[in-house]
Order: C-alpha cells, then sequence, then structure tokens
C-alpha cells in the first residue's frame, strides 16, 4: 500500500485514501439490508467508539506534528497549532449556525441552521455530513504534509490516519442509515442517503491536499486546523448525543477503545 502511494501525487494520495473512508461509510450503511434497527446502547458504543478515534487522530497524527513543525520559533512555537485550532473549531462554529441540520434523536423542531422547509430525513444526513467534512480534511492535510518531505510527517502516518477514519466510519455509515429506515424510508433510499454522507470526505481532502501542497508554510495552521474542526464535532455532537442513553459507560467505553485503536495505529505505523 504504502509503495504504491508513494508513486502518486499527494492530492491523489489524499483520494485514494479518502475513498478508503467512504467506501467504509457505504459498507456501513449496507448494513441496513440485514437490520432494520440498532440497540440504543450499541449505537451509543459506536458514537463513543468514533470520539476516541478523532481525539487520538486530533493530537497524534495533527497537533503533535504540527508543533514540531515549528519548533525553530522557540517559546512561540504553540502559536500557529494554536491558532489552527481554534480557526478550525471557529470554522465549524460557523457552518454549525448555517447549515440545516438535525442530530440524530432530536424532534425536528431542535434542528439547527438557518430555517428550512427540508425534510427530516435530510436533516439528519446533513448532521452526519456535517462531521464527515473535517475527517475528509484532516486525511488530506496528512497526506499534503507528508509529501513536503518534513520529518514530522510521514506517509505511514496518514495512512493510519486514513485507517482509522475508516474503521469508525463502518459503524457511522450503519448508525445513518438505520434511523432513516426508521424514519420510514425503504432500505435501499435508507442505504443512498447513508453512503451519500461519506462522500464529502474525499471533496474535503482534495482541497486539504491541494491547498498544503501550493502553500507550504500553511501546514502547521491546515494541521492543527482539521484537528480543532474534529474536536469541536466530538464535544459538540458525538459525546452529547452518546450520553442521552441510560447506560453512560458504554458509550465512555467506547470512547476509551476507540482512542487506544487510533494511538495505537499511529505509533505502529507514523
Amino acid at each position: 500500500m504504502e509503495s504504491f502511494l508513494t508513486g502518486l501525487s499527494p492530492v491523489l494520495q489524499a483520494l485514494m485514501g479518502t475513498l478508503f473512508t467512504y467506501a467504509m461509510t457505504a459498507i456501513g450503511a449496507a448494513g441496513i439490508f440485514f437490520t432494520r434497527e440498532i440497540k440504543k446502547s450499541v449505537f451509543d458504543g459506536m458514537l463513543g467508539f468514533a470520539a476516541g478515534v478523532m481525539i487520538a487522530a486530533s493530537y497524534w497524527s495533527l497537533l503533535a506534528p504540527a508543533i514540531e513543525m515549528t519548533s525553530n520559533m522557540g517559546r512561540w512555537s504553540f502559536l500557529p497549532a494554536v491558532i489552527g485550532f481554534l480557526s478550525g473549531g471557529a470554522f465549524l462554529y460557523g457552518v454549525d449556525r448555517i447549515l440545516p441540520h438535525l442530530h440524530l434523536g432530536l424532534p425536528t423542531s431542535e434542528a439547527e441552521g438557518l430555517p428550512t422547509s427540508w425534510q427530516r430525513s435530510i436533516l439528519l444526513v446533513l448532521a452526519i455530513t456535517l462531521h464527515n467534512i473535517p475527517e475528509g480534511l484532516a486525511v488530506g492535510v496528512a497526506f499534503g504534509a507528508a509529501a513536503a518531505g518534513l520529518p514530522e510527517a510521514s506517509i505511514t502516518g496518514a495512512i493510519a490516519l486514513a485507517i482509522g477514519i475508516g474503521i469508525q466510519n463502518f459503524p457511522e455509515g450503519l448508525a445513518v442509515s438505520a434511523p432513516l429506515r426508521r424514519e420510514g424510508m425503504s432500505r435501499l433510499k435508507s442505504f443512498f442517503w447513508g453512503q451519500l454522507s461519506g462522500l464529502v470526505e474525499p471533496i474535503a481532502a482534495v482541497i486539504g491536499a491541494a491547498a498544503v501542497v501550493l502553500i507550504r508554510p500553511l501546514l502547521p495552521y491546515a494541521l492543527s486546523f482539521a484537528a480543532g474542526a474534529m474536536i469541536y464535532v466530538v464535544v459538540e455532537e458525538l459525546i452529547p448525543e452518546s450520553q442521552r442513553g441510560a447506560h453512560s459507560d458504554i458509550p465512555t467505553i467506547g470512547l476509551m477503545i476507540g482512542f487506544a485503536v487510533m494511538m495505537a495505529l499511529d505509533v505502529a505505523l507514523g
């Protein structure tokens, strides 16, 4: 895998990596052909696992390399990472306030973003699509950083990030399609919208990789920007949604496992 990707441009590397993460979303969404419901405890565990993967990836794959890249700044080496991290959160905050969407498990009256007459099912898909943006961006920026030839970033690290995001996208695909099925959609339509939520990742990845390749000084800012966007999604969406159930220990355990899996992937392959 590594030798194959090494011969490609960083933009194509990012596209290949996120086509894998998209495929994992689609495979997960296809689970709706075999089951109609997901137990609430299992669903919460999935959300917790996704949160753990994203938290670990935000540090080991994004923030740590960003800080190392600016180590020559001395006591101010943290500044690009701080600026990028807060900018990523601010970006997601702005999109969150503008894009109409509805978090899973909430009534339509609690939809966020600009007022709209869109169907509930569309709003549910947009909520998942929103938090897939930073995931795709993170993978794209990671491959772009590896292409820059800096010792702090490697193609194996970018591959580890893509694998980690892909693993958590598998249950996420089913977590999107199952609620749509409960809303009365056919299995085929539920699958279609479930897999569609993952298509934003390759788009965001190509944009992120192209940006850092064209403007190399952006690297530490771009890496930390993606980290900030992912942490915003985790705190604003994944953790609160996972803790609404009666057994909060299940998503907590899921988070711990997800964090450990992503940490192991990054240390072993990065």
